[in-house]
């Protein structure tokens, strides 16, 4: 049984190859599908207790605020992504004024936490980097790719538990593909994804009239917050150590964008 099941992770493995948006490979066993699908219902799950507490979108200006720059920045994502058009876009503030951190969830469902925005005093510059930097997170299916990262853990151990009988094992399988796609906002991208998110937010933040030069000042911010306790934003989005000097390479190439004349669309989030 251990040798099927193992040959079984092998040819997923080879068979479930996909495409990035930036021209990488990925696993995917998880279909983008599957993973918007499964988002859709840990969305609700996850904000569910924080809409009873009253945490949820708590400052109505600060909410215009967010969907304004959000808005923007999916009317962009939109037009470079033209399957986008039929997710189901939304954004909510959760006000934690101890939490820096912002996410988004296959599908297009986000969040930025109130923390991150008064810790930092972020500008609309860099929250659209932020949110930017959040949408090309689910633009590159990096949700279904950390999904079917996990299932490929899963199944090597299932086979540990079926190869030693070790109930402990098989209590550490995951349930469900909707906790996994709530776990997944959690986990630390790799700094692959956080390069390709990186490159893919700046673009789309410029295209929406945001100054690109303010992706290297929020790392900046991001960086003094916290002293010996980094803000979860950082624990779940691993820098690579030339990540700054990266962002204002890139900033310098997305200055035409930036500076085009012409309206910039607003997405009207419900």
């Amino acid at each position: 049984m251990i040798k099927n099941l193992l040959l079984l992770l092998l040819l997923l493995t080879i068979s479930a190859c996909a495409t990035s948006p930036t021209g990488r490979h990925q696993l995917m066993l998880v279909s983008p599908e599957h993973a918007i699908s499964a988002s859709r219902e840990a969305y609700v799950q996850t904000l569910r207790p924080l809409q009873q507490k009253g945490q949820i979108d708590s400052d109505p200006a600060t909410s215009a605020r967010i969907r304004h720059i959000t808005g923007r920045l999916i009317a962009q994502a939109i037009r470079l992504y033209p399957h986008t058009r039929d997710w189901e876009w939304s954004v909510k503030v959760i006000d934690d004024p101890e939490m820096v951190n912002a996410w988004c969830m296959a599908g297009g469902k986000m969040a930025i936490y109130t923390g991150l925005l008064n810790k930092i005093q972020a500008t609309d510059d860099e929250v659209a980097q932020v949110m930017g930097h959040e949408i090309s997170h689910a633009l590159a299916n990096h949700t279904a790719e950390r999904m079917s990262v996990a299932m490929a853990s899963q199944l090597g151990i299932m086979g540990l538990a079926i190869a030693s009988r070790n109930s402990s094992h098989r209590g550490a399988i995951l349930g469900g593909s909707v906790a996994a796609a709530a776990l997944a906002i959690t986990l630390p991208n790799s700094r692959t994804s956080e390069t390709e998110a990186d490159v893919m937010g700046i673009e789309i933040a410029a295209r929406a009239g945001y100054d690109p030069r303010a992706a290297a000042t929020l790392w900046q911010k991001m960086g003094k917050v916290g002293g010996k306790t980094p803000p979860q934003f950082l624990s779940t989005h691993p820098a690579p150590a030339n990540r700054q000097q990266n962002l204002s390479n890139l900033a310098a190439q997305m200055m035409p964008y930036y500076l085009e004349q012409g309206p910039r669309p607003v997405y009207q989030l419900r």
